[in-house]
């Protein structure tokens, strides 16, 4: 199968290349850019390309690659910075621009032969950089160009080394999916191999081959990707695996009693419930910080999963339904951008446990899951779900998780939910929830005064979670979410409307 792997100098859109890629029928891999060209060669990827970032190829610790990368014969795509990090590697020249070019540009194609063959003159292309390109590098033709951008594309097609100026990953560049395109099938020869279809034939073989008779664990959270995840394995090992479904006093109302159901008769899984309510509701008092929280939860799920594989016996391996974007705000595996937050099935999970983990799903973003959901015949309202967190209301709630502030949060959630259904939006938001926050404030309700908790209320669109846009729900609608909130639910009195994108938020607040 092919492969693209793309090199992550730290840009906000290094996972819509990976996505676009995908779309395109390839598979490709996010990777920091400091790989050597010795573990480039063992991941053998069929092209690479380098992302843009935010910084200057003259900076000092500016983010650079060895040359030596531009030896190894494989086609290479650099886009903005990855651009000028060719440019200034090979010979050529790059300078600050007179003005920094943010937003639309007109691309003006000077060779149709490459990159931009079947590209329409006078396109708008996305731009967003404060240096540029002034000479190409020995060998280089110059083949398109904008107002500000002379050199917007350069290529060097006997070398396989090419460059955009521009963002071709995202949607505001008109054509950029046909330039994504002309690199990965013309100028570098690949074929669209990607496919959901394909991926789970290959999971299940892989699963197979390495379990091989083994028992198997699955933890179920309740979500679309841990399902799938469950159901992918069945196909593979069918009555070794068993599920369980724990109840850590964090879920949403009703859910663990209905989801039960749901498990065992719609999708005939062997699922174990677990009640563990109580417990999780213990070992967080007195904790405020969002990371110790989802280390414990992790933990706390680790053990009760294998207290009850004890019971089961021979239990080698536990299936978890991390996916794509977990890792990459977990554990960094971009470049020169941080952490973002640990996850509890990824970087929150202890070191030590006695399962061998299997996540089936770990190299797809949530639109892919979902694709694959469909394939395996689960229901259209179980797919389309919001995404919910694996430590669920504990990181909706800022500071301690008490009983109390579970119960007055969960109600909150409930009400927002029926209202959101009720006008019709909840197939085109991402996610809609509520986030208690760790102050009060001072109202009044029955001319009396009061000092209460306030309840954000999150709505947000997005397409695989990476970023995000808050949604401008109307007044109409946010005035009954807020009447209902702070009248049935004691211990409210203030309800306010997160209208933050992502970045520079997350979609969670914690």
């Amino acid at each position: 199968m092919n492969k693209v792997i793309i090199l992550d100098f730290g840009s906000q859109y290094t996972q819509l290349i990976a996505r676009k890629i995908r779309e395109l029928g390839v598979y490709s891999e996010i990777w920091p850019f400091n790989l050597t060209p010795e573990r480039i060669k063992t991941l053998n990827p069929q092209a690479i390309i380098l992302s843009g970032g935010p910084g200057s190829v003259y900076e000092r610790n500016a983010p650079l690659l060895g040359r030596s990368i531009f030896k190894l014969g494989i086609p290479i795509l650099g886009i903005c910075y990855g651009l000028q990090i060719m440019a200034h590697l090979l010979g050529g020249k790059v300078t600050p621009s007179a003005k920094r070019e943010y937003g639309f540009a007109r691309l003006k194609p000077l060779w149709k032969e490459g990159l931009l063959q079947g590209i329409k003159a006078g396109g708008e292309v996305w731009m967003s950089h404060g240096d540029k390109v002034v000479e190409p590098p020995p060998g280089f033709i110059i083949s398109g160009e904008t107002e500000n951008s002379e050199l917007a594309v350069i290529e060097s097609r006997e070398r396989k080394l090419f460059g955009v100026q521009f963002h071709p990953e995202v949607i505001h560049t008109r054509e950029g999916k046909k330039v994504l395109s002309n690199f990965l099938f013309t100028l570098a020869g690949l074929k669209p191999e990607w496919n959901m279809e394909s991926f789970v034939e290959r999971k299940v073989e892989e699963i197979r081959e390495r379990v091989r008779g083994k028992r198997i664990f699955c933890g179920l959270s309740g979500g679309v990707d841990s399902l799938v995840a469950s159901l992918i394995v069945k196909k593979a090992v069918g009555d070794n695996l068993s599920c369980i479904f724990v109840d850590n006093g964090l879920l949403r109302k009703g859910q663990f009693e209905e989801l039960m159901k749901k498990f065992k008769k719609k999708l005939s899984l062997k699922v174990i419930g677990v009640d563990a309510s109580q417990l999780f509701l213990r070992r967080l008092k007195g904790i405020v910080s969002p990371e110790r929280k989802r280390k414990l939860i992790g933990e706390l799920f680790i053990r009760i999963f294998e207290k009850e594989a004890e019971k089961i016996g021979n239990v080698e391996f536990l299936v978890q339904g991390t996916i794509y974007p977990d890792v990459i705000e977990s554990i960094s595996v971009k470049g020169p951008s941080a952490r973002i937050k640990s996850h509890h099935n990824v970087g929150g999970l202890p070191r030590k446990h006695k399962f061998k983990i299997i996540e089936p799903l770990r190299e797809l973003f949530k639109d892919e899951v979902r694709q694959i959901a469909a394939e395996l015949g689960v229901d259209k309202e179980f797919i389309a779900q919001h995404p919910f967190p694996g430590p669920g209301l504990a990181v909706r709630i800022l500071g301690e998780v008490t009983p109390k502030r579970v119960e007055l949060l969960r109600e909150a959630d409930d009400i927002l939910l029926q209202e959101i259904k009720r006008a019709g939006l909840y197939p085109s938001l991402w996610q809609a929830f509520p986030v208690l926050l760790p102050v009060k404030s001072v109202g009044v309700m029955g001319d009396r005064r009061t000092y209460e908790s306030v309840v954000v209320v999150r709505l947000v669109r997005s397409v695989d979670g990476m970023t995000a846009d808050w949604y401008p729900a109307s007044a109409r609608l946010l005035r009954r979410i807020s009447s209902r909130i702070v009248n049935e639910i004691k211990g409210v009195n203030r309800v306010v409307y997160d209208i933050t994108t992502k970045p520079p938020a997350t979609i969670e607040w914690e």
